[in-house]
């Protein structure tokens, strides 16, 4: 797919998505130096509220719909081990569960900082999440990591004083049905911003992902070789961050064969617990092996166990290089990314995830750009009532 001219994959309905997965590497390079530019104000935004801090960590909610809920899922892990939590104590709750029942997530009386992230900023539970909060929440700052400058996120962050706008690439604004580059964007400004690294390691881990994403690109063919199995059911394990990229990696499935492909997604310990029937002999099932090596050893268990059981069609570790004397079958990525937290590793494996989905999505005979011809689901979340809430 990706070496193919604009006017074949025109015909085949996916040439938005297609570029939109081969320019993620450039644009994480260009994400690093928005974060750059935006460093010192970035850091004085957080300094005044840190200032204000009593006893408890400052709250900081990651919120979202969808892909954009599963930024925090991802991130928040690796926060919890990388970031600043001396200062803030980090969780992430999707912006349906706030509007929908704010008493059981919100704490008025917490110092409390929602970042809200976005490919549009229109999404209905995205705007209401916000009026919910700055309702409920008695000091409350906001920081809005949004792909569209003309969004209704990014005008109210501009002209509100305790909130700060983190525009992201303009490229990342997926015009694509599937969000791709603004997930891993959205999800690098993230680490990048409340990550405890010293500026040249994060320079430092930023180039050797985007080296990693080209290699993807790069190696589509040992995707594509996966993609020729007989399958009608995908599962994607991981620990950690990995396995809130999981949540991400199976919707990509979903959403871009039209649910076709039946998906699910897991920790690599929990799925043994039930979720493991879902296996028949024409499943697929990945697993995101972690950078901790002690973690690791949990996602090598249950890729043995189930290659012992011999019933899915296929069993993949995605991981690095030294991985495959692990286990055997799976994408190892060459470029040297072992030493590299799970957090910042997610960005290059949901490339591999995404070109999967991408490659199943033509197998079938749908088009990536538009994958719901029933108009089901939409690009932005439509039909959506917002019901008037009052603290």
């Amino acid at each position: 797919m990706f070496n193919k001219s604009d006017s074949e994959l025109k015909e085949q309905g996916a040439v938005i998505t297609t570029r939109e997965i081969q320019q993620e590497p450039d644009l994480w390079l260009e994400t690093l130096d928005i974060y750059h530019r935006n460093k010192e104000k970035l850091d004085a935004f957080l300094d005044q509220i840190k200032a204000q801090k009593d006893s408890l960590p400052i709250k900081v909610i990651f919120t979202g719909a969808g892909t954009s809920a599963y930024v925090g899922d991802t991130v928040v892990p690796y926060l919890n081990q990388f970031g600043d939590t001396d200062n803030f104590e980090f969780e992430s709750v999707p912006s349906t569960s706030i509007v929908s029942y704010p008493q059981a997530y919100l704490n008025p009386d917490r110092l409390t900082i929602l970042v809200s992230f976005a490919r549009s900023g229109n999404s209905p539970e995205s705007v209401a999440a916000v009026d919910v909060c700055e309702k409920y929440i008695k000091n409350l700052y906001q920081i809005a990591i949004t792909c569209a400058p003309k969004g209704q996120l990014a005008l109210k962050a501009e002209r509100e004083e305790k909130n700060f706008l983190l525009l992201q690439p303009a490229r990342s604004e997926d015009q694509g049905f599937a969000m791709t580059g603004s997930f891993s964007c959205m999800s690098l400004s993230t680490i990048l911003t409340f990550g405890k690294e010293n500026a040249s390691k994060k320079d430092e881990w930023v180039h050797l992902i985007a080296k990693a994403g080209e290699e993807v690109i790069e190696r589509e063919a040992e995707i594509q070789k996966i993609v020729d199995l007989d399958y009608d059911r995908v599962g994607y394990l991981g620990s950690g961050a990995l396995a809130g990229l999981t949540r991400e990696a199976q919707l990509k499935i979903l959403e871009l064969t039209a649910g076709k492909i039946a998906t699910i997604f897991d920790s690599s310990m929990g799925f043994r617990h039930g979720p493991k029937s879902f296996v028949d002999n024409k499943t697929i099932v990945f697993d995101f092996l972690s950078h901790n090596e002690y973690t690791e050893q949990y996602d090598v268990d249950i890729l043995n166990e189930m290659a012992g059981d011999e019933i899915a069609a296929g069993i993949y570790a995605i991981g690095t290089q030294k991985d495959s004397a692990k286990f055997k079958n799976g994408f190892f990525f060459k470029s040297e990314l072992d030493q590299l937290p799970d957090g910042y590793a997610a960005l290059p494996y949901v490339m591999v995830a995404q070109t999967f989905a991408l490659l199943s999505s033509i197998k079938i005979g749908n088009t990536p750009d538009t994958p719901s011809p029933t108009g089901q689901v939409n690009r932005v979340v439509a039909g959506v009532t917002i019901h008037p809430f009052s603290a």
